[in-house]
């Protein structure tokens, strides 16, 4: 006799291997941080020592060179394909660079490029995140992910120095900005980077970090953090520099204003702040 097939039993298989084939797609789809889309036909700069340039845009492919920090490139195309190591995701980037008098064409990956350079009194500062590490967690009872981004100072080849910081989770990474602002009147300061990066969802935190440059040495000031719900509440921090309205010598005082409203629609407020004290080359709280 020939076995008979129950067809309400196989559409339900059917149904359920659908499901699963969809669900690991799903899993297998990755997707890149708006912080590492950079423009076609634009310069860039590398990030990270000893980026590897690639025949293909994958990491089985063969490597056919190495660029070091501060190697300037061109973006010739931006590639479909995406690689996520810990919580950055960056698209591959198909490039042209020099070196000496030979110009040569390869894949990296977005991850390892600047997010942002300045040139000033001839410096080199370059911004860029650099690994996601696991740290322990103070709400949760375990670790979470946390992206560690950096600022580098060159001159020419040269690294004169380099700080690192947080950054936040992936969500956090939709886009960045790095600028470079006057020394605001602190004392052998010749000048303030700022390097911001930020989410675009309500509720989810950007993170300003500001650095100081004196004598070739960088000195990153406490991290500032702003984040906020529409009407519902915000937490927002801030710096008074010397040279900013109601700032002190020779000193910053960092700000901090939280919001919420309650059930009857009030508005709380909190505000608070404390005093860092600057000597010409390092700071400590008052």
């Amino acid at each position: 006799m020939k076995p008979t097939i129950n067809m309400k039993s196989l559409l339900t298989v059917i149904g359920v291997l659908f499901i699963q084939l969809f669900s690991a797609q799903e899993d297998n789809m990755t997707y890149p941080d708006g912080i590492f889309s950079f423009e076609e036909n634009k310069t860039q700069k590398i990030f990270t020592d000893w980026t590897r340039v690639r025949k293909e845009p994958n990491v089985k492919s063969e490597v056919t060179d190495s660029l070091n920090t501060n190697q300037q490139i061109m973006i010739l195309k931006k590639e479909e394909a995406v690689l996520r190591l810990g919580e950055r995701g960056a698209n591959w980037y198909k490039i042209s660079y020099q070196k000496g008098d030979a110009v040569s064409e390869g894949y990296i990956w977005g991850g390892n490029l600047s997010v942002g350079y300045r040139n000033k009194n001839g410096y080199d500062f370059l911004f860029g995140l650099s690994k996601t590490i696991d740290r322990k967690s103070k709400e949760y009872n375990g670790t979470e992910k946390q992206n560690i981004a950096g600022i580098k100072v060159m001159e020419g080849n040269t690294l004169i120095d380099e700080v690192y910081f947080d950054t936040g989770r992936g969500e956090e990474l939709s886009y960045g900005t790095f600028t470079i602002e006057s020394g605001h009147k602190l004392q052998n300061v010749e000048l303030t980077l700022k390097a911001m990066v930020s989410g675009e969802a309500c509720g989810i935190a950007s993170y300003d970090q500001y650095v100081l440059f004196r004598d070739k040495k960088l000195v990153a000031l406490p991290q500032l953090t702003n984040v906020g719900d529409a009407d519902v509440y915000y937490h927002s921090e801030k710096f008074v520099f010397p040279n900013d309205q109601g700032g002190i010598p020779n000193a910053f005082i960092f700000k901090i204003e939280e919001m919420e409203r309650d059930d009857k629609d009030r508005e709380k407020k909190k505000r608070s702040s404390k005093t860092y004290l600057w000597n010409g080359s390092s700071y400590q709280l008052k």
